[in-house]
């Protein structure tokens, strides 16, 4: 398969699959005139890697866990390993998101919002919520 086509495949666009090549994640055959042939495995690593960094995996973890699939002697400890260090990091991300929702709801609630020129929006980015007293 040339690019275009694991491409279509896979569902990742030529510029990522020519990332992925670049920094060893896939390495596909090169023909007589220096063309990228993409063998099936290439196209299901691929496939693996959109799925993994769909999840959120950094792109270290994807190495990690590919090499993994890879390995027939893994342990499916290290891979939840990895998982669960994953399901950490965004359930610290959604904490943040979820506090930094309540905060800009209750600014937005407490601005009138009309012609005056006072703004508790303003006044709290100016401020910054250690500021307060």
């Amino acid at each position: 398969m040339n690019i275009g086509e694991v491409a279509e495949r896979s569902g990742l666009p030529p510029k990522t699959i020519r990332y992925y090549e670049d920094i060893g994640l896939v390495r596909p055959l090169r023909s007589d005139n220096g063309y990228r042939a993409f063998r099936e495995t290439d196209l299901h690593k691929l496939a693996f890697l959109g799925r993994a960094r769909a999840l959120g995996f950094s792109i270290e973890d994807c190495r990690l866990l590919l090499s993994l699939y890879e390995d027939e002697s893994r342990e499916s400890a290290q891979v939840k390993s990895i998982a669960e260090e994953h399901l950490t990091a965004i359930e610290k991300k959604i904490a943040q998101l979820e506090a930094m929702r309540e905060t800009l709801s209750h600014l937005v609630m407490s601005c009138h919002g009309d012609n005056r020129p006072d703004c508790p929006i303003l006044s709290d980015l100016a401020t910054g919520p250690g500021d307060r007293n």
